[in-house]
């Protein structure tokens, strides 16, 4: 989380997808991400922000046929996301219907993973890894 001395994130990975608002829908109730904001018309949607509750989070949008200057093609993203409580938050992803790809996981690094997929083929990890401090 930030506060008032920790500037916001500032790298946003981004992703495209057949079914925006379908896959918006998937990622906020089976995976908990929190709908910030969503621009389009219609099943086009032209720019979505999504929070992750302990910070950061994605951007997304439909795809675009035709000339397109950020040619991401549904389904080819991967995401690694920190998560308090891996147990609790692949039962909610199973129920949502995520393919989950392995089960929860103890690592020899000390973090407790699972992996899953969404509906349009992205694959997440979800784990308590929070990563090594900076220098």
């Amino acid at each position: 989380m930030t506060d008032a001395k920790t500037p916001p994130p500032q790298v946003w990975p981004t992703l495209r997808a057949t079914d925006a608002r379908a896959l918006i829908r998937f990622l906020v109730d089976a995976f908990g991400f929190e709908e910030v904001v969503v621009h389009g018309e219609g099943d086009r949607v032209d720019h979505a922000q999504l929070a992750w509750p302990l910070g950061g989070g994605i951007m997304l949008g439909s795809e675009k046929q035709g000339d397109d200057t950020w040619p991401l093609k549904p389904g080819t993203f991967g995401a690694y996301v920190v998560a308090d409580d891996v147990d609790a938050l692949h039962e909610r992803a199973a129920k949502a219907g995520a393919e989950i790809l392995q089960e929860p996981y103890d690592t020899d690094y000390g973090s407790r993973d699972f992996r899953a997929k969404d509906p349009e083929g992205n694959l997440w990890s979800f784990g308590t890894y929070r990563g090594e401090p900076t220098p």
